[in-house]
């Protein structure tokens, strides 16, 4: 989701709290989902009692409590006392935390484009390289995640300075389990499949989608993530680098025609509750009531995993609602490609303990501790999804640890005034009848007057 309406930005909110000052959340030894092994040898590997490390990152309240549970393993296993700080302005304050040489050991960026921007001006260190090979190898698609991860430094050369944690998914479909049951409809494997379901759901006089753009200020987010997915199943990953690098034009013709293919389900008259005018319209956190009415006005809905905080209060997942991967074409060469969004560390102020701590990261228990408790995501294949807390969950993370290609959202990697403002504004006018060529002339022109 874009962090642009997620999060309220104060003038410098911060929290702080110390890891150890709650108990382990999961006795060591205890419950055989977890794999204490990495844990006891993390353990018997590091000393580093008495030393400090300090965290500085954008999670608060429920989410600041998570990551204070992870962090008290660090500590537990190290004997070093760790200090997490958390801001709603963590965008503003690391810049000015590490231009006055006063930043944490760790920082926990939301965005890549911002740790490329401190690794650019020498703000971050490099980390090893034997880091970006561990990842290549134990992360699902793994070289997508070190692409993320790696930006040029102050002297030019590329390095890795990012490590991949906490995940977010947006190549899902959500639907209801028991409409698809009464209508006799099969989850699609195939993109080809997925268009042919919807063509038959409007053969069958009924409505296949819910699909909404609304978002106040932010209207026309929800169509960045529909013409990203598609960007990834109609061109190879490098056009889609090129596409939001601007390497190529925003107005090229793989833009353009991912672009149309998002217009095939969301223009073509029957396809979307309330047609393109309801499309348009429908603020994105009540187009997925259509699936709960009876009858359902919508038998689909593309959304990242967030959206069931906006379904019907006592929805169960699993039953009263699920997901199924937005699938790739079967007639294309592109693998399982999967977009999606997370958070990623640097080591702004380094350390022993900066250096422990990402080689903890490497450990299944650093994942496996936060996927027992809510809203964690990761590709990393040696953690056991048996740890995550419910079947949702465990399903999302199998959708990332089989994935062949992860691209972090493109919208997000675009300056702001593009990917946060000409993009948005221009699928609305899409939407709304412009033709996508003009549409995507218009955008590129607001690109190169940023030049």
């Amino acid at each position: 989701m874009k962090r642009i309406f997620l999060m309220t930005v104060a003038a410098a909110a911060l929290l702080a709290g110390a890891a150890g000052a709650a108990e382990l959340k999961f006795k060591p030894g205890e419950d055989a989902k977890f794999n204490w092994a990495s844990f006891e040898e993390f353990k018997n590997t590091h000393d580093l009692k008495g030393q400090t490390l300090s965290v500085f990152g954008p999670w608060l309240g429920p989410d600041r409590d998570l990551v204070l549970s992870v962090l008290a393993y660090f500590e537990d296993a190290t004997g070093a006392r760790v200090e997490y700080a958390g801001s709603d302005s963590f965008e503003q304050q690391i810049v000015i935390d590490t231009q006055a040489g006063s930043a944490a050991n760790i920082a926990v960026f939301p965005q890549p484009g911002l740790a490329a921007d401190l690794a650019a001006k020498g703000f971050l260190a490099p980390m090893k390289a034997e880091t970006a090979e561990w990842l290549r190898e134990n992360y699902a698609a793994g070289d997508s995640w070190v692409d993320l991860g790696s930006y040029k430094g102050k002297d030019g050369n590329t390095a890795f300075f990012a490590f991949p944690y906490k995940a977010d998914l947006k190549s899902l479909v959500w639907y209801v389990p028991e409409n698809f049951e009464d209508a006799g409809y099969e989850v699609p494997e195939t993109l080809e499949d997925l268009k042919a379901l919807t063509e038959q759901i409007v053969a069958e006089g009924e409505t296949p989608w819910c699909i909404g753009l609304g978002s106040g200020a932010a209207t026309g987010w929800p169509a960045t993530d529909w013409v990203e997915d598609m960007m990834l199943r109609t061109a190879d990953p490098e056009t889609y680098d090129k596409w939001i690098s601007n390497e190529i034009p925003f107005n090229d013709p793989a833009v353009i025609g991912a672009i149309e293919e998002f217009g095939w389900f969301a223009t073509t008259d029957k396809f979307a509750d309330g047609g393109k005018a309801g499309v348009a319209s429908t603020d994105f956190r009540d187009s997925p009531k259509g699936l709960f009415t009876s009858p359902p006005k919508c038998y689909m809905h593309k959304m990242a995993s967030f959206i069931p905080s906006f379904f019907p209060e006592g929805t169960e997942l699993g039953a009263d609602a699920d997901f199924f991967y937005f699938p790739a074409y079967a007639g294309k060469d592109l693998g399982k490609p999967v977009l999606g969004a997370g958070t990623l560390f640097g080591i702004t102020k380094d350390s022993p303990a900066a250096q422990a701590f990402i080689e903890f990261l490497q450990t299944p228990i650093a994942h496996e501790i936060w996927m027992a408790q809510s809203g964690f995501l990761t590709p990393f294949k040696g953690a056991n999804p048996e740890a995550y807390a419910n079947e949702s969950l465990k399903k999302q993370g199998a959708i990332l640890t089989s994935a062949t290609t992860f691209r972090f959202d493109g919208s997000d990697l675009m300056p702001g005034k593009i990917g946060a403002g000409a993009f948005w504004t221009g699928m609305v006018d899409y939407v709304g009848g412009k033709p996508a060529a003009a549409v995507t002339a218009e955008i590129q022109k607001s690109w190169d007057a940023l030049k």
